[in-house]
């Protein structure tokens, strides 16, 4: 049967859609992550191709692919861009391939007009259009220039934060979490494990930042307070840029670090609220994957696909 893929990739994991010609979900899968900066352009591509190997298995029928769109954290600068396209387009010989950012996915589900996707997951950043249909973006280009507020920026600083006050109540706490959390005996073991892969290190330390912050440990909602500031900046320089921060208009959140946390979820709104108070604040609720599905079976009514 013939059928578009569509994958919504990022820094921990791989989401992939498969739907008929006539836009119906047929099958779901997922693989390893795929954002490019963080892992690598091949390890990417093989992200991309196992989460769509395991679409397909669940399919439990042989299937034609006849295109597909990824969004893909990592894929903003337009090198990354066209490597990744050229490596999918080698491992889907003959198929049209859309390659777009995690971010795009997110904004085609807004309504129309003017608005902002606040993406706070394994990196952070934002994407806006204005009246006129003019699309920006703000961060996340990784953690070395960007991704403020990341759940990536938060577990490394509570790591930080954990290490450098052993003598408080709070951050002995704060410690025995995290290294048990991390199956690690002591900080040397959560370093040799970071000089390894930090993407498998910080981001895994927000649950428990986010658990201790809701049960009242005052450093760990420190810790969120000054995340939920940082966010609320990009959202803040993204608005400016578009020139719209006069203007009312829907700014959506999205990401794994929304709706984890009460004390955050709160942080988060109360500092966009001060910085954005024209904005309706919401979280979307998207399938990213399914809308770059959506993509891909416009490609194929459009003719597009590798040119794009």
């Amino acid at each position: 049967m013939k059928c578009v893929l569509g994958f919504d990739g990022g820094g921990t994991k791989t989401e992939c859609v498969a739907l008929d010609p006539a836009g119906a979900m047929i099958a779901r899968g997922r693989g390893p992550a795929s954002n490019p900066t963080r892992i690598g352009f091949d390890a990417a591509a093989t992200g991309v191709k196992q989460a769509a190997d395991a679409t397909l298995t669940a399919l439990k029928q042989r299937a034609h692919i006849v295109a597909l769109c990824a969004g893909l954290a990592g894929t903003a600068q337009p090198e990354n861009h066209d490597r990744m396209q050229g490596l999918l387009e080698d491992a889907f010989p003959g198929v049209p391939v859309k390659v777009c950012t995690d971010l795009d996915l997110a904004l085609a589900a807004m309504p129309d007009g003017p608005a902002i996707v606040l993406v706070a997951g394994t990196g952070s950043a934002a994407v806006g259009r204005d009246g006129a249909g003019r699309q920006l973006r703000e961060g996340g280009y990784g953690p070395s220039g960007s991704d403020e507020g990341s759940a990536f920026d938060i577990g490394r600083s509570a790591v930080d934060a954990a290490r450098a006050r052993p003598e408080s109540d709070a951050a002995a706490e704060l410690s025995r979490q995290v290294l048990r959390h991390l199956g690690c005996a002591d900080w040397a073991a959560v370093d040799a494990k970071t000089s390894i892969a930090a993407d498998d290190v910080y981001p895994r330390v927000f649950p428990v930042v986010a658990a201790s912050a809701d049960a009242g440990n005052a450093l760990t909602q420190s810790l969120l307070n000054d995340a939920a500031q940082k966010l609320a900046a990009i959202a803040l320089r993204l608005a400016e840029q578009l020139g719209i921060t006069g203007q009312a208009f829907p700014l959506g959140k999205t990401g794994g670090t929304i709706g984890r946390s009460q004390f955050f979820d709160q942080a988060l709104d109360a500092q966009l609220r001060v910085k954005l108070p024209n904005a309706t604040i919401s979280a979307v609720s998207v399938d990213a994957a399914e809308t770059a599905a959506r993509i891909a079976l416009r490609l194929v009514a459009s003719g597009e696909g590798a040119r794009s």
